[in-house]
């Protein structure tokens, strides 16, 4: 007599192990997922974009440096001196003004092989951020009322005009990367579908652009001119695509 195999709902559980032991029928279970999974084809690129914007604030570190007999009479003249330029400072209405440098040290005269005090050597550092545009009247009035020496001048964007900048160059990086999976598809006679996922690699900006100035008190009579250039963000984007 010939046996005929029955679909596994009718048989219960117990039965249906009994059944596979003997052979007369096989259970195969399948995750759909996994088979997905098997048969999806992706191809990863990352992208580049970059964008440039006009710089139009400038940092400034400035200062006084006084050389005197005594520890007592630099001092005074040093907190005098810079009493007088962060007031200056302050007028104007600087961003981010800040003391970043106090110094009182005694001076050496090496000469003859021996080392003899002369005297002391005293400074106070601030920095502050201000627009280009309004900086070169600014240091000329600040060497005015005692700032002896700029350390240096640096020149960025500001925060909202990088902020634009950088979803720019994030949009940039994401056309990037789907222009790098078409080129490659295309020579295979391949087509794009989905972005499978999506990996901000984030956005850099470089530092601010130094200008390095030195000793105050060589500087024109006429106005100091202070001119910006450009500042670069770069972001970097990273696409699954499936195909």
């Amino acid at each position: 007599m010939k046996q005929e195999s029955l679909p596994a709902r009718f048989f219960g559980k117990r039965s249906q192990a009994i059944l596979v032991a003997l052979g007369i029928f096989s259970l195969t279970l399948t995750n759909p997922a996994i088979a997905d999974e098997k048969m999806l084809r992706t191809l990863t690129v990352t992208g580049q974009g970059e964008t440039a914007i006009a710089t139009t604030l400038t940092q400034v570190q400035l200062g006084v440096e006084v050389k005197g007999q005594t520890a007592n009479e630099v001092q005074q003249e040093v907190a005098k001196r810079s009493s007088s330029v962060v007031e200056l400072l302050r007028s104007r209405q600087v961003e981010k003004l800040q003391t970043t440098g106090i110094q009182l040290q005694p001076a050496y005269d090496y000469s003859n092989n021996q080392q003899r005090l002369v005297g002391y050597i005293g400074s106070n550092i601030v920095s502050f951020r201000l627009a280009t545009d309004k900086v070169g009247n600014l240091l000329d009035e600040a060497v005015k009322v005692g700032a002896t020496r700029i350390d240096s001048v640096s020149f960025t964007a500001s925060d909202s005009a990088i902020s634009t900048a950088q979803k720019q160059a994030l949009r940039l990086a994401t056309e990037d990367a789907q222009e790098q999976a078409d080129a490659v598809l295309g020579v295979l006679n391949l087509t794009r579908k989905e972005v499978v996922s999506i990996q901000l690699n984030g956005s850099s900006t470089p530092p601010p652009m130094p200008l390095m100035v030195k000793e105050a008190a060589r500087m024109d009579a006429a106005t100091t001119p202070v001119v910006g250039g450009e500042q670069t963000v770069n972001a970097s984007v990273t696409l699954q695509i499936s195909y």
